[in-house]
């Protein structure tokens, strides 16, 4: 294993955990489109499990589904067993499933701190605080009162985090976390990846950068117009299978 390596330490843990996350037979309409179909994946405890597609694949549905913010048409979703397909927002938060929206949806005239404070209203008990986020983000006590509208996009995806990790969940999903942002900010924010992993967290993200999501995930499903093309472990595919998946050139594959 490869010291500091994200997803070989994510792997080896996985192999010896329970199921965290549970998503069964899941479809979702916007309307009259449905974005989602028959989708089903199982997420370990302490395990960073990448969700990779095309844009308009589903994958964001998806996330803003378990979180609650769109209400599944048929399936369920459940966490540590217990379900949750027709839970709040709020509720799944207190449960544990704490989502980083695409985008980052800050409040723009709050201040860095109020924007965490934000994420520690309905905190579980666990290692992270206001002060822990500090620490992993060395620049944000400084401008703690400086307005999140004032923030780069990388900042403010760092603020994005904070939030999440404040209410200590058990699942934290990241919806396309290098969107928009410069690959040297997307490096430093990947390399936070063994140190969320190693205070217990288990971590869901979907990803359009399938090299960068790849690199860091102990698993994987490709999802193509709502449906799992690909899923298993990123070693087990050659880059051709991948490429395949992705633009729905192969066949379902799940190992």
């Amino acid at each position: 294993m490869i010291a500091g390596d994200p997803a070989a330490a994510g792997s080896a843990q996985a192999a010896s955990r329970s199921t965290v996350l549970t998503v069964r037979d899941l479809t979702v309409h916007h309307g009259q489109l449905r974005a989602v179909t028959d989708l089903s994946l199982e997420v370990a405890e302490g395990e960073i499990f990448a969700i990779i597609g095309a844009n308009g694949a589903g994958k964001s549905t998806l996330l803003r589904t378990i979180a609650g913010l769109h209400r599944p048409t048929t399936g369920t979703i459940s966490l540590d067993g217990a379900d949750l397909t027709h839970a709040e927002p709020e509720d799944r938060l207190v449960a544990g499933i704490a989502l980083v929206p695409e985008g980052r949806r800050l409040f723009p005239s709050l201040s860095v701190e109020e924007n965490l404070m934000v994420g520690a209203h309905r905190r579980r008990p666990g290692p992270w605080s206001i002060a822990r986020v500090y620490e992993l983000f060395p620049w944000m006590p400084e401008r703690r009162r400086q307005r999140a509208a004032q923030l780069s996009g990388g900042e403010q995806q760092a603020v994005a985090i904070g939030r999440a990790l404040v209410a200590n969940p058990r699942v934290l999903l990241l919806d396309e976390l290098s969107l928009g942002l410069a690959p040297r900010i997307v490096a430093q924010i990947y390399a936070l990846m063994p140190e969320l992993l190693a205070t217990g967290m288990t971590i869901l993200i979907v990803e359009q950068d399938v090299s960068q999501a790849l690199r860091v995930a102990s698993r994987f499903g490709c999802i193509l117009e709502g449906r799992t093309t690909l899923s298993g472990r990123p070693g087990e595919f050659q880059p051709e299978e991948i490429e395949a998946a992705y633009f729905g050139l192969g066949k379902v594959a799940v190992r």
